[in-house]
């Protein structure tokens, strides 16, 4: 193990569950074996890659890790999971959980696992705190900042398939490094994973230079039924499921739409809709530039996130959504923290 780290001193800070470092996290890695690691709902460049990054740099220490299958994984990131799915019969001793705020971001086939998370390691500032032992970073960009520190700590290098993994997580939950949330960090990292070998220009142009016809015929409509309220500050838009239809497209197609709406100059708070399995089941993501909080506004509704991209359900119509959106909108638009 190259964590400099003593084991005694991993164990005065393993007792505090409310946050451990990195290098804490890779002490308590080193001592375990057979892990299993858990993605979220709708999961997202971030959750997968950190997930399957963790999963391959355990396995180049020696141990056993294996990633639960996420049945709602989409085309876009099977290919660089795929090899790490549990067996059906795999027996795990740890469960570890990345970039999953609570275990109501469960999949249905991890809820077996809410009660015996072993370990936690996010970014999100919502997170419950509901794993044994926590590394929470909301300082970073994306969970695989986290994850990078962590097995630097744990072997003092990554290869180059951990590196790719990592790049996904990092550039997929930047916009490519064009969010508001990329730090000096998350760029210096980004430019050691690449002298690592994470192929940068073949993943930029797969994950944001590349559309399908649906993803295109999509955008038009969320652009074309854009809402404007609030002297312009806010832009809201939906996509119901017979928009889906129409435009030919699937849910790989839906990887970050919620940017569309905050893209128009002088709008603060971008809002959209989306009609999930039924009229009554709406999925919120909000996108703000500061002062104006998204996980506030989501919080308010349940939900919550990062101060600039956060998310919610309500299990109305979006009709409904709508309404109640713009009702309690003005508390947040004078908020500046």
């Amino acid at each position: 193990m190259s964590a400099n780290i003593t084991t005694s001193e991993a164990i005065v800070s393993l007792s505090d569950p409310s946050g451990v470092s990195p290098k804490h996290c890779a002490v308590w890695l080193a001592e375990r074996n057979n892990f299993l690691i858990i993605s979220h709902r709708r999961p997202d460049g971030d959750t997968l890659g950190s997930a399957a990054a963790l999963a391959q740099g355990l396995r180049e220490t020696g141990k056993t890790a294996f990633v639960l299958f996420n049945p709602e994984v989409t085309p876009r990131y099977a290919p660089f999971v795929g090899d790490y799915w549990a067996p059906d019969d795999y027996k795990p001793e740890n469960i570890i959980a990345v970039d999953t705020a609570s275990v109501d971001l469960f999949t249905d086939n991890a809820g077996v696992y809410k009660n015996s998370v072993s370990l936690g390691i996010d970014h999100h500032t919502s997170n419950s705190l509901y794993a044994g032992v926590n590394c929470i970073d909301a300082g970073r960009a994306a969970c695989g900042e986290i994850i990078f520190d962590i097995l630097m700590a744990l072997s003092g290098a990554v290869s180059s398939e951990t590196a790719e993994r990592l790049y996904i997580a990092l550039s997929t939950d930047t916009g490519c490094f064009s969010f508001g949330n990329t730090t000096a960090n998350t760029l210096s990292v980004a430019a050691r994973l690449i002298e690592y070998g994470a192929p940068n220009r073949v993943l930029n142009k797969m994950l944001f230079r590349t559309k399908t016809r649906g993803r295109i015929k999509i955008e038009g409509m969320l652009a074309s039924g854009l809402e404007f309220h609030y002297d312009g500050k806010v832009a809201i838009t939906a996509i119901t499921r017979e928009m889906m239809e129409a435009a030919g497209a699937c849910e790989d197609d839906m990887d970050d739409i919620a940017v569309i709406a905050g893209s128009v100059k002088g709008v603060g708070i971008g809002i959209t809709i989306r009609e999930m399995s039924s009229a009554n089941d709406c999925k919120v993501s909000v996108r703000t530039m500061l002062p104006y909080n998204a996980h506030a506004i989501c919080l308010h509704f349940g939900g919550g996130g990062h101060k600039m991209a956060a998310g919610c359900t309500i299990e109305k119509p979006i009709d409904e959504v709508k309404t109640g959106l713009l009702e309690v909108l003005p508390d947040y638009l004078n908020l500046n923290s």
